[in-house]
């Protein structure tokens, strides 16, 4: 059972091991949604995420012949550099299942700590089946990433230290996987203040727990398709779900081109990278419907590659309209090129990409097409850059990243 007495206990052996993450008040996402917000920072965390609570919380109840044993796990990434870290510093081998399209940075990190890592299956659900079976096969301890009420109770003790730092928090935002973290959150949250509320926040690509409650017992979606790897899981916890029904206010789902957009926010705002799973409770403030409420959102991992963040950093600003494709037709006679480049420095457009094709038409009077990638200030100065190319006598046709035009 999840008691007041366990989560207590737990939040003293977890403080051993742990950062102090601090909430952060953010301004900025403060003015835009019209409530007082704050982060729970936890991609701060020695190992870049939430996970090391449960992990180390769970190792320290098991007995000495289940240690003597070793552990395994299965984890898309935070829950095997948790376990990792928490059997290095307890003196025990581990062994972590994840799936094959697990990012390099994430796998490395966890070998870092001294674990055998096996990859297997595409997505996380795989990976804890083929752990299971290594468990029975060598005759290891396995731990669960979220399906465990002590893993539960390590991972609580983060609104232990929520409420004690803003005892008037009126809402907490949880990211949800497989329900490890929000069940722990939302249980011990209850206890100390009932009136708190808890919104969960699933990827729509990935909403197991939303389809579990809606449907009123745990199901298993067909599949998962979503960048929040963290949280792409198709089956929530059984032993877990009675304690999310009981406890979690509201369910809000996000899409992936949300995420995608919060980064950028994060990294230009708060000056932090917080990977996908993270983000979540970023983009959920945008879905709220309180207002001059005190709102903390858990950030809980920080662990993305740098390939992933360099394609996240380019689609937000496409999103965003910082950055854009503009073609246009010239006539084939010298200084036509230098007409354009003077008009987009009059309007303060900078270019990052110049494509000049001779050959596209026989007509002379628009026989070269000119391709522009431009940064731009948003979607404002890029609407006046294309209204200066139109008055200017040209006919700019916004360019898809694929190559096709948008009339």
């Amino acid at each position: 059972m999840l008691t007041l007495e366990k989560f207590e206990e737990a939040s003293e052996v977890v403080s051993k091991v742990t950062l102090e993450t601090k909430l952060i008040y953010s301004e900025y996402f403060s003015a835009q949604t019209g409530n007082k917000v704050f982060f729970k920072p936890e991609n701060l965390q020695y190992t870049g995420a939430f996970k090391v609570r449960g992990a180390y919380y769970k190792i320290s109840t098991l007995t000495e012949e289940e240690k003597s044993k070793g552990l395994i796990t299965a984890s898309a990434g935070n829950h095997a550099q948790g376990v990792a870290y928490a059997a290095k510093l307890a003196g025990i081998p581990a062994t972590i299942v994840m799936p094959t399209i697990t990012p390099l940075m994430k796998v490395n990190r966890t070998k870092s700590y001294g674990a055998k890592v096996v990859l297997e299956g595409d997505v996380f659900d795989e990976a804890c089946n083929h752990a299971y079976k290594l468990a029975e096969e060598l005759g290891l301890t396995f731990v669960h990433p979220f399906n465990d009420l002590d893993v539960a109770a390590g991972q609580g003790s983060i609104a232990m230290e929520i409420v004690k730092e803003l005892p008037t928090v009126d809402y907490i935002l949880v990211p949800i996987g497989g329900g490890g973290l929000c069940t722990g959150v939302s249980v011990l949250a209850k206890m100390l203040n009932p009136k708190i509320k808890i919104i969960g926040v699933e990827p729509a690509g990935a909403n197991c727990m939303q389809e579990s409650l809606r449907q009123g017992k745990v199901v298993d979606l067909p599949g998962v398709n979503t960048i929040a790897d963290g949280t792409a899981v198709k089956c929530p916890g059984e032993k877990l779900f009675p304690y999310i029904q009981e406890n979690v206010d509201e369910i809000i789902t996000i899409e992936d081109s949300e995420l995608i957009v919060a980064f950028l926010d994060m990294v230009e705002n708060h000056k932090m990278i917080v990977e996908n799973s993270g983000l979540l409770t970023v983009a959920a403030l945008k879905h709220m419907k309180a207002d001059n409420k005190k709102v903390v959102s858990i950030l809980s991992g920080g662990n993305m590659d740098v390939i992933t963040m360099a394609s996240v950093v380019q689609h937000g600003l496409i999103q965003r309209d910082r950055i854009f494709t503009v073609s246009i037709l010239l006539p084939d006679k010298p200084g036509e090129l230098a007409k354009v480049s003077a008009l987009l420095a009059k309007e303060q457009g900078n270019v990052i990409r110049l494509e000049h094709n001779q050959f596209i038409s026989i007509n002379r009077n628009s026989a070269v097409e000119l391709r522009i990638t431009l940064e731009a200030f948003g979607t404002d100065h890029k609407n006046s850059i294309m209204a200066a190319l139109m008055a200017d006598g040209y006919r700019p046709k916004l360019v898809k990243s694929k190559g096709t035009y948008l009339e």
